[in-house]
């Protein structure tokens, strides 16, 4: 495994290597869009996307979308004005369809794409998936899909209101899109290994994030903090939020269950002078019939990079490794494969799938569901590393805390 696909998310790499795209993906993209299921969309013609969130990550996944085939960029925002341009040229969107400052995304809704992208800092993700969902919308959410039990309770209401309304709504997890990995669970719920006992999931990486600079010249300044949005814990959630979903979303997913409590630590020692957020997290997560998931990450150093989920039970042992091996040892072993390059593999999935609900007309949005649970399973170990105590579902889900940023200090 190489820090160039496992650390810097596409984010601040735009230009990361595409060599894992998925064979077959633009015969997807050619599918016929029926009139009555895109909204603004004639037969034959390509799913209108407007694209909010417009820095390195958007960028990136923008060309995806349209290596895919099926879709066309029709509009884009973006808080700073020099990326909406940027993106606006590149992508060869006219002028006036480019949007910025904080209602960017507004006017963009106004322009009545037949799909959304969200591509900004997780801690806009729910008010911006919830207007696209009610504008009717399709939408297409990055992970997280927020950054505290507000902010996933409102994915849940758009995940509803996109079904109300007849849209689609996909959260774009890697793992998910898999089939080693999908097979893999499918083997673990049917009881392969026998009943569950114990897990283990892990995140282990080196420095991830730029904008350190941008952020010691005036760490208070909210653009700063926009800029630098990885490092900042209100805006990303925390790494364990932000980025070590990924581990805690398998180990949700091969129990698939939500927890009933966590006890955790956490701490900032690899990285002191990076903005706020921590760079190391451990966790004990209790789920129903006494399953423990022990979890692990740091965000700093080099020599050791994982990105791993292990469960444990009686007949056996399932092994994935989101840059590594997919496997079953055991009475029933399963022998699995080798991933390639699963950080753009998954993603190209996932948006041949999203295509392919749209012209299908399926409305169902089997992703949002899991993807909450994930994300609340995420907050209740940051919740309980901060407090350096056991936290139960039930005291976060009726604490509802919900993370504040100055959003009135921008420009609208």
């Amino acid at each position: 495994m190489t820090k160039k696909t496992t650390l810097a998310e596409g984010r601040r790499q735009p230009g990361l290597n595409r060599r894992g795209f998925l064979a077959g993906t633009t015969a997807v993209g050619l599918s016929i869009v029926k009139p009555e299921l895109v909204t603004g969309a004639e037969a034959n013609s390509k799913v209108k996307l407007g694209l909010i969130g417009c820095g390195g990550r958007g960028n990136w996944i923008a060309n995806l979308f349209m290596q895919h085939g099926g879709y066309q960029f029709v509009a884009a925002a973006d808080y700073f004005a020099d990326r909406t341009e940027r993106t606006v040229n590149r992508l060869k969107i006219p002028a006036a369809q480019g949007f910025s400052g904080l209602s960017g995304y507004k006017r963009l809704l106004e322009a009545k794409p037949d799909a959304v992208v969200i591509e900004t800092p997780p801690y806009f993700h729910p008010e911006q998936a919830l207007a696209g969902a009610e504008a009717g919308c399709h939408v297409y959410c990055a992970k997280p899909v927020a950054v505290d039990v507000p902010g996933c309770l409102t994915i849940a209401e758009a995940g509803r209101k996109a079904t109300e309304n007849k849209r689609c709504m996909l959260v774009d997890f890697q793992t998910r899109a898999n089939d080693f990995y999908r097979e893999a669970v499918r083997r673990v719920h049917a009881g392969d290994i026998g009943t569950l006992v114990s897990g283990e999931a892990v995140y282990y990486c080196g420095p991830t994030w730029g904008g350190a600079g941008i952020l010691a010249a005036d760490p208070k300044n909210p653009e700063n903090r926009l800029r630098a949005w990885g490092l900042d814990r209100v805006l990303s959630g925390d790494v364990i939020t932000e980025q070590n979903i990924h581990a805690l979303d398998v180990a949700s997913w091969f129990v698939d269950r939500q927890p009933l409590r966590a006890y955790g630590t956490c701490g900032k020692k690899g990285r002191k002078h990076q903005g706020t957020c921590n760079d190391h997290f451990a966790a004990i997560f209790t789920y129903p019939n006494d399953v423990l998931v022990s979890f692990a990450s740091k965000q700093f150093g080099t020599g050791y990079d994982d990105i791993g989920c292990r469960m444990y039970g009686p007949l056996g042992t399932a092994d994935t490794h989101y840059f590594g091996v997919v496997m079953i040892r055991g009475k029933k072993s399963y022998k699995g494969g080798r991933l390639g390059n699963l950080y753009t593999e998954g993603a190209v999935r996932n948006i041949a799938d999203f295509h392919t609900s749209i012209t299908k007309g399926d409305y169902s949005n089997p992703t949002v569901a899991p993807s909450v649970r994930s994300n609340l399973t995420t907050i209740l170990g940051r919740t309980a590393a901060y407090k350096r105590a056991e936290v139960s579902w039930d005291e976060m889900i009726k604490a509802a805390e919900k993370l504040e940023f100055p959003v009135a200090d921008l420009k609208g």
